[in-house]
Order: C-alpha cells, then structure tokens, then sequence
C-alpha cells in the first residue's frame, strides 16, 4: 500500500487522514459562531469566497472535552458531500506513506476514537489511528448509515 496519510494531532494523540482528500492546512482567521448549531460545530470562516464549516474534532470524540480555540490550531480543509469542511486539530506534522492498509484498532483506544478511527495503519511515524472524516463531521450524538 503506497497510500500518503496526513498525520494530525487531535486530543493530544497523533491519528492520520488520507492525504488525497486534504484541500489544504490553514491558520484561520475569523470565526462566526453559528446559532444552535451542534456543539462539536465551531463555527463558519471564510475560504476563498466559500463558506467552510468547522469542526472541533475534539468534541467530536465525545470525550467531554473543552471546545478548541480555533485560533491557536491548524484547519485540515476537506470536501466531503460537496461542501468545504475545516477540521479542528492541535497540529498537522507530515505526510507519511502508509505501508499497511487499516487493520483493526487493537486495545480500547479511549472515549470516542473507536467511533472516529475505522483502523489502524502501519506508517514510518509508527502504528497510527485511520480517521473516518464523515465520522468527525457527524459529531459524538450521530449514528452513520452503513
């Protein structure tokens, strides 16, 4: 497998994304709160004239944590479904090459990443958390359809 992941901090652990989806990485600039929005929803910013909704993969976990400050984190922009997604994450580190495809996720991984990560993927950067990008967008209350 020659598959390029991103490898992301979220919630103080490294996890990957495939890289073939990643838009860019930004620094983001202005955020306006969306009103009774779901809580894992930090808001919208502006891309390019397009609108990008945020994602606090933090809260997406469900783990109870305190939202993200999106201005101390980096935005992953994904397009999933048509429409400019910026996930929420501590860092973005490197690109890496996976050299296994995802196998299963092993120990309990902890609140919310069995929801989020669909495996477990051998890189260079060592055995990292696969992340499921619809997963993150639907939040810690939503079930996907399979």
């Amino acid at each position: 497998m020659n598959e390029m992941l991103l490898v992301i901090v979220l919630a103080g652990r490294r996890a990957v994304l495939p890289a073939i989806v990643v838009n860019s990485v930004i620094e983001l600039g202005e955020v306006t709160p969306v009103p009774r929005a779901a809580p894992h929803v930090a808001g919208l910013a502006a891309l390019r004239s397009r609108p990008l909704t945020l994602i606090d993969c933090a809260l997406a976990l469900g783990a109870g944590r305190e939202p993200t400050d999106p201005r101390t984190c980096r935005a992953v922009v994904v397009e999933h479904e048509g429409h400019l997604y910026g996930l929420l994450v501590e860092a973005a580190d490197d690109i890496v090459a996976a050299r296994s495809e995802a196998g299963p996720l092993g120990a309990d991984p902890g609140p919310g990443w069995s929801r989020v990560a669909t495996g477990r993927v051998e890189t260079e950067a060592g055995a990292l958390p696969f992340l499921d990008i619809a997963a993150l967008i639907a939040g810690p209350n939503e079930t996907l359809a399979a």
